[in-house]
C-alpha cells in the first residue's frame, strides 16, 4: 500500500472527527423537518422531450423551504403494473442532475429513477437567496454569517429529503424500497437524505463531500471543493478570532453528526488517496453509522470512480 497523507488505516477505521457537533444538533433538524413537512410542495410534471419506449422521462418541479422552486429528472418505468423500487440520485458539488442516459439502467430494471438538482449550483433549480455574507461563491459558507437556519445546506439537505418523501408517496412506488446514492458532494447528500428520510433502504455514498470540516481545515487541505473555508477565514476572519465559532456553526451542515439516524444498509467506497475530501472526514461519517453498513477501500485511488465500484453500487441497489 502507498504510504497515506492522512492517518494509518487501523486509526482511520477508529477516528471520530474532529468538527464540534453543535449541542442543539437534533432540535435544530427535528424543527427543520418540521418547518419542510409544513411545506407545500405544489409538485409539477412535466412530459421531458427525451423519451424512451420502456420509460417516460419527466421535469419535475417543486417548492422547497424558503420558496424555491426545485427541479429534479425523473423517470418512470412505463410497465409496471405493481408499486416498485426507486432510486433517488445526487450530483457532485456545482454540478446538476446529468443526461438521461445514465439513469435509464435502473428505469430498465424497473426502479422510479429521481435526480435532484441542488439549487443555486448547475441545474435548473431557484436559489431564493435571503442571506447575510458572501455569495460570489462557496455554498459551504454560503450564509455562515446569518443564523444557521438561512445556511444554504441546511435547506439542500431538506431538499433531499424533501424529494425522498414526494418519491416514496408516488402511488406506483414501493415506499418501503426506495435507495439513495451518490459521489463527492453526491455522497455526502446520499447520507444526509438517509438520515432526515429514515425509510430509505439502501444509500451508496462514493468519497462523500461536507464532513468534518475542521479536520480538512487541520491538515492544510482547505482548498479545490473545501478552498471557500480558506476563503471565509481570509475575508471575513483574519485573525481567526471566530474560529470556534465558525466550526461550531459548520456543525450543523456537518454529515458526520447526521449519521446517526441512518436506518437503512449503507454502502461506503472511498479511495485512500483523496486529497479532495481526505480518507480521515469520510470515516468520521462512516464510524458515527449505527445501521448495517460495508465498506470498499481502494488503496491507490483518489477522488475518481474506481473501476467496478458502479457495477458495485448497481448489484447492491438490485437487492431492494
Amino acid at each position: 500500500m502507498p504510504l497515506m497523507f492522512d492517518m494509518p488505516l487501523e486509526q482511520l477505521k477508529t477516528y471520530q472527527g474532529r468538527n464540534p457537533r453543535p449541542e442543539d444538533f437534533d432540535e435544530f433538524w427535528d424543527k427543520a423537518l418540521d418547518e419542510m413537512r409544513a411545506v407545500d410542495p405544489e409538485v409539477e410534471l412535466v412530459r421531458s422531450d427525451f423519451q424512451t419506449d420502456f420509460a417516460e422521462c419527466l421535469d419535475m418541479f417543486f417548492t422547497g423551504v424558503g420558496g424555491a422552486r426545485i427541479h429534479s429528472k425523473v423517470i418512470r418505468p412505463v410497465e409496471q403494473s405493481e408499486p416498485h423500487p426507486a432510486i433517488l440520485m445526487f450530483h457532485g458539488y456545482s454540478g446538476n442532475s446529468g443526461d438521461w442516459m445514465d439513469k435509464l439502467g435502473y428505469a430498465a430494471m424497473g426502479f422510479t429513477v429521481a435526480a435532484l438538482d441542488c439549487r443555486g449550483q448547475a441545474g435548473k433549480s431557484e436559489d431564493a437567496g435571503g442571506v447575510v455574507g458572501n455569495t460570489l461563491r462557496g455554498h459551504i459558507i454560503r450564509g455562515l454569517d446569518g443564523p444557521p437556519e438561512k445556511m444554504l445546506f441546511r435547506r439542500i439537505f431538506l431538499d433531499t429529503a424533501q424529494m425522498a418523501k414526494i418519491v416514496m408517496e408516488m402511488p406506483d412506488v414501493d415506499a418501503g424500497r426506495v435507495g439513495a446514492m451518490g459521489n463527492s458532494q453526491g455522497g455526502g447528500l446520499t447520507l444526509a437524505c438517509a438520515a432526515l428520510e429514515p425509510g430509505i433502504k439502501r444509500a451508496a455514498a462514493l468519497y462523500p463531500f461536507l464532513s468534518d470540516y475542521r479536520r480538512t481545515w487541520e491538515i492544510d487541505l482547505a482548498k479545490d471543493a473545501y478552498v471557500e473555508l480558506h476563503d471565509y477565514f481570509r475575508m471575513f476572519d483574519p485573525m481567526h478570532e471566530r474560529e470556534e465559532e465558525v466550526f461550531v456553526k459548520l456543525g450543523y451542515i456537518d454529515v458526520q453528526h447526521l449519521c446517526p439516524r441512518i436506518r437503512g444498509d449503507v454502502l461506503l467506497g472511498m479511495g485512500l488517496m483523496d486529497t479532495v475530501c481526505p480518507p480521515s472526514t469520510q470515516f468520521a461519517a462512516y464510524n458515527k453509522i449505527d445501521a448495517k453498513k460495508s465498506l470498499a477501500i481502494y488503496p491507490d485511488f483518489g477522488h475518481q470512480v474506481p473501476p467496478g465500484h458502479p457495477d458495485r453500487i448497481f448489484q447492491f441497489m438490485s437487492g431492494l
